[in-house]
């Protein structure tokens, strides 16, 4: 059987085209746009005027006459609006810790190389301290050498001594 002839036992490949384009966009800039987003829903500013926003809005609703009123009093309006922009900032701050988590992730992997490599290089100098300890070993050591000295002085001190002072013994006539 050739590879051209279709198989029964496999459904074929069919493709719809869509009825619309699906829209594009840059990822990093609407990235970059939702941690922006988040970072000023994070601020006293953005607390501060969304206060200062609900007060007045529950102010005028309260207070002005009632030609003026545009959200009676369980301010449904008000509740509709708090709920859409809650709605928005949602979906934007996930992505904005999404982001960050993806960075965090990367920068941890650059610290477990670094620490890796550092790590590595420890392990290469404590051998490298080893063997030149086990040398070191193997060489005279300058309290060595000084105790050698000295108990060779001591030596000749001896023999001057000897030879500037005969004993008795040793005046008599050599054979």
């Amino acid at each position: 059987m050739s590879d051209r002839t279709p198989r029964l036992d496999t459904p074929k490949e069919t493709r719809r085209q869509p009825l619309m384009r699906r829209p594009s966009y840059n990822a990093d800039a609407f990235g970059s746009f939702a941690e922006g987003f988040a970072r000023y829903m994070g601020t006293a500013r953005f607390l501060m005027w969304m206060t200062a926003v609900v007060l007045i809005w529950v102010l005028w609703n309260a207070l002005a006459p009632q030609d003026l009123k545009f959200d009676e009093f369980p301010f449904i309006f008000l509740t509709l609006a708090l709920s859409l922009q809650a709605s928005y900032a949602a979906p934007l701050i996930l992505l904005a810790q999404n982001r960050q988590e993806q960075r965090d992730k990367v920068v941890a992997e650059r610290d477990r190389q670094a620490n890796a490599r550092a790590h590595a290089d420890m392990e290469f100098l404590a051998r490298e301290v080893a063997s030149l300890r086990m040398a070191v070993g193997d060489v005279a050591t300058r309290d060595y050498l000084r105790s050698e000295i000295r108990q060779l002085l001591a030596e000749l001190d001896e023999r001057l001594t000897n030879f500037e002072n005969p004993r008795p013994e040793d005046s008599g006539p050599r054979r």
